[in-house]
């Protein structure tokens, strides 16, 4: 019946701390695809900006080269492959510093949103993926639709972005008639780069909005039901009444352990009903009296009475017991400040114990 009714319950509790370790363990993390493709493209435009016109001038150099060139050009089958190499060496060289640019763009991208995380989990073979149920819902999940409308999305604002700056930049067409091929294409790289810098600047809103909607979506399929928290607890700490009956145990076992000790008491100080403290002291062997019992109703009963059965002596002293038992210890020395009371306690005893031999 329990379990039917934890079956039903709602997700309505946050995820524990230990919940959202295992779920990163698993690769199961927030995550926006748009912070990496935005990094890209601003990383990509940075480069394009700063070395542009040297990789445009390098690349159109060699390959003007390469044409000028082809009617030298005697390509067999044993020197095709050193010409395609050394092509692919020159595009290579240039093209590396954009390269390079969009490696730590996708590095940065995943790791600002998630930190260093590296599992292969996430590509381990599940039978849940192989279920049609599971993946109609993946399909017709609110993900799913998100996934849809950023796309959307895109579509429209990058061929918005695109339709403005071309149309901004229409009464210059008619002179490209009068341009040459090197002017055209420059022209075609201006426009280009505005595109993309308008651009990188949605897509930059449009990653930080999808960012916040992973994040709430993440903790939302995370969420648990009150009876998941209960067991999670029950396994990282025990079951309560387990726990409760292991601390009756030891606290039982240490009560054993203390009543053993009154029998070697000097003296049991009383209040004199509720509690009562008994005081152990060896003046060869300790530095002040030592508290190694003490307890309040049916247990400082016990401590009276085990006292009278070993001819410990019993004293009233209300304000001394109250102290002590308030402020020391058991197998504590008492504070320098109740040396005094504790020493007249004791020297009373020590009367007690002269005068009883002395009869003896």
């Amino acid at each position: 019946m329990e379990m039917a009714e934890d079956t039903f319950q709602e997700k309505t509790e946050k995820p524990t701390p230990r919940k959202l370790k295992k779920a990163r363990d698993e690769g199961n993390v927030a995550r926006s695809t748009e912070i990496p493709s935005a990094m890209i493209l601003l990383f990509s435009l940075g480069v394009f900006l700063f070395s542009g016109s040297w990789m445009f001038w390098n690349l159109s150099e060699f390959m003007g080269g390469v044409f000028r060139n082809a009617g030298t050009l005697h390509l067999n089958s044993a020197s095709l492959l050193p010409f395609l190499s050394k092509v692919f060496e020159h595009v290579l060289s240039v093209l590396m510093p954009l390269m390079i640019a969009i490696l730590i763009a996708g590095f940065a991208g995943n790791t600002l949103q998630v930190g260093f995380l590296f599992t292969s989990k996430p590509l381990a073979p599940k039978l849940s993926k192989l279920n049609p149920v599971t993946g109609l819902k993946r399909i017709v999940s609110l993900q799913a639709f998100a996934e849809i409308a950023k796309s959307v999305f895109k579509f429209i604002f990058i061929g918005g972005i695109a339709s403005l700056v071309v149309r901004n930049e229409m009464e210059r067409f008619p002179y490209l008639m009068q341009m040459g091929v090197l002017d055209i294409i420059s022209f075609i790289g201006e426009i280009s780069l505005k595109i993309c810098f308008y651009v990188c600047l949605g897509l930059i809103v449009l990653s930080a909005l999808d960012f916040a909607f992973q994040r709430w979506h993440h903790q939302k399929k995370l969420r648990m039901t009150k009876q998941e928290i209960k067991e999670e607890a029950k396994q990282t700490e025990g079951d309560p009444r387990v726990k409760g009956r292991i601390r009756q145990i030891q606290m039982e076992t240490a009560r054993r352990r203390m009543m053993s000790e009154v029998p070697r008491a000097d003296v049991v100080i009383t209040n004199p009903t509720h509690l009562a403290i008994a005081l152990q002291y060896q003046h060869e062997k300790m530095a002040a009296p030592k508290v190694i019992a003490k307890g309040a109703g049916l247990i400082a009963e016990r401590i009276k009475r085990i006292a009278e059965q070993n001819d410990v002596p019993v004293v009233e002293h209300k304000s001394l017991a109250r102290t002590l038992f308030k402020f020391v210890e058991i197998g504590e020395f008492i504070p320098v400040n109740l040396y005094k009371a504790v020493a007249e306690v004791l020297a009373y005893v020590y009367r007690l114990k002269e005068t009883s031999h002395a009869r003896q």
